[in-house]
């Protein structure tokens, strides 16, 4: 794991993905994940980090997936990730405090057609400190798109889940390393001073 040093002044909290109908996917995880997730995000907000709640959401029938989009055409025919309903809200023990932004994506990127990267900039943000559910999926397309973008980029490794472990092991240990800070949510709380 890495090191573990940032300027406060700079860097957020980004909360991905942490919904009902993506957390059936990690169901057997969920008991040691979201103490975790919670821990960060009582930290975050102790330390005064800018904080932002990342969700996947769609209108009704689904009218931005695409065919060709073979995730988002499974979560359209079972009925899933519907803007309103229960299974695309945030958990409730991570729900947003006033203020937070909650910023709805419709794409595995929080970066691709969202204001995202508007609050980043109006909060002059160039460091991103990452947890989400799935780590092969908006955890994957964040690093490598925030990396591009110019962003610092930080993933709280145990604040990740993917259904697969053999995955979720590769991209922290090998992959994520070369674009990215990897790091625990304890390594994390430690730096902040919370």
């Amino acid at each position: 794991m890495s090191e573990m040093k940032f300027d406060l002044k700079r860097s957020a909290l980004v909360l991905m993905d942490f919904q009902p109908d993506i957390l059936k996917n990690v169901e057997a995880q969920l008991e040691a994940l979201l103490p975790r997730v919670k821990r960060a995000l009582t930290a975050a907000r102790a330390a005064k980090l800018p904080i932002f709640h990342v969700r996947v959401a769609f209108r009704p029938g689904h009218p931005e997936a695409s065919p060709n989009n073979l995730g988002f055409t499974m979560a359209k025919s079972a009925n899933r990730l519907v803007d309103g309903s229960d299974g695309a809200e945030i958990h409730p023990e991570l729900a947003p405090f006033l203020g937070e932004p909650i910023v709805t994506k419709r794409r595995v990127s929080p970066f691709v057609d969202t204001d995202l990267p508007a609050l980043l900039r109006a909060k002059d943000v160039n460091h991103l400190v990452m947890a989400g559910v799935s780590t092969s999926g908006c955890i994957l397309s964040s690093v490598r798109l925030g990396a591009d973008l110019d962003y610092r980029m930080t993933v709280l490794a145990d604040a990740c889940a993917d259904p697969d472990a053999e995955t979720h092991a590769f991209l922290t240990t090998k992959l994520f390393p070369k674009q990215a800070a990897v790091v625990t949510t304890e390594a994390f709380v430690s730096a902040i001073g919370h």
